[in-house]
């Protein structure tokens, strides 16, 4: 690790053209898709080009994350503290 950033271990980087770089990230995009239980909407947008994705409310890794901690939940008081004052 020390090496790569000390630039002991250099690394050549090879460099894709863009019909390269297109066909790999639709690629994965379509990899990515396919795995979905719940689909996602893509559109192109014509007038500028762009690919617009829109997602489902929850994605699968999202579902395996803990819920946030409710801020009405008080603090547990320290051990030796006085419960009533």
């Amino acid at each position: 690790m020390f090496k790569f950033l000390l630039g002991r271990g250099k690394v050549n980087a090879v460099q894709e053209t863009q019909r390269q770089t297109v066909k790999r990230v639709v690629g994965e995009l379509n990899e990515i898709v396919e795995a979905l239980d719940e689909k996602p909407t893509l559109s192109v947008n014509m007038k500028t080009g762009r690919i617009e994705v829109d997602l489902p409310e929850q994605m699968p890794d999202e579902a395996l994350a803990l819920p946030a901690p409710d801020k009405d939940v008080a603090e547990p008081k320290e051990a030796g503290q006085d419960q009533a004052a």
